[in-house]
């Protein structure tokens, strides 16, 4: 217990001077986890809508991969995206390996069926009537669209708040893409098992917190959503 108190009073020092390598790392793991969500949401959410609205042969094998997608582990994508973008790949000419860049792409790849398989639900969930109205007023198939994206903008939320959440806590993907570069790839997460296994206890804890912090806020923002769509 002495070394995990020990370890908070130095981690506490460390963000109140403001340490780089803490603040790097912190920085790095917002900004890529961020834009990651918001891509994998650009290319999720329309996929969600069309999943939900549309009838096509393969339909249900579809939505079964993207709910199987949620749980494949984050060092196999790592690795998938490691073979993409090493020099021998057929990536290796955009150079993302070691990169912000490349783990970017894999968080994009770990969010996907999240966010996919999340408005599906939300969509699936509205009731009927909506698209029906829309459909008898005349209204495009974009603007149905629309209309039931907006119906269902708290699921597609808590969709996105989820996928940031994991993007941000993952571990496999931005060691095995990103390598942990001092300045360069290095992550919350990366940082923290590095700090630690060198005996660098107090900036370990103080990376910790940091994500521990983030997990609290998206957290409370989860249960605000879900319990303004239960009262709604």
């Amino acid at each position: 217990m002495q070394l995990l108190w020990d370890g908070l009073i130095g981690a506490l020092q460390l963000l109140v001077d403001r340490d780089p390598l803490v603040l790097g790392a912190a920085w790095r793991s917002l900004w890529i986890s961020g834009l990651a969500v918001g891509l994998a949401g650009g290319l999720g959410i329309p996929l969600g809508l069309l999943l939900a609205q549309s009838r096509f042969v393969g339909r249900s094998l579809c939505v079964l991969l993207f709910r199987a997608g949620m749980s494949i582990p984050t060092v196999l994508i790592g690795l998938v995206c490691y073979a993409l973008f090493s020099r021998r790949g057929p990536l290796g000419g955009l150079d993302l390996l070691y990169t912000p860049w490349g783990i970017l792409a894999g968080e994009c790849a770990l969010a996907l069926p999240i966010i996919v398989t999340w408005t599906h639900r939300a969509l699936c969930g509205l009731d009927r009537r909506a698209a029906e109205t829309a459909w008898t007023l005349g209204a495009s198939r974009m603007r149905r669209g629309w209309l039931l994206l907006s119906e269902a903008r708290v699921g597609i939320a808590l969709a996105l708040l989820t996928a940031f959440a994991r993007c941000l806590t993952e571990l496999g993907i931005a060691m095995m893409i990103g390598g942990n570069v001092k300045y360069r790839t290095r992550t919350l997460t990366t940082a923290t098992a590095l700090e630690t296994a060198r005996g660098e206890f107090d900036r370990g804890v103080a990376m910790s917190t940091i994500l521990l912090l983030v997990a609290v806020v998206v957290t409370v923002l989860h249960a605000g959503l879900d319990r303004g769509e239960k009262e709604a």
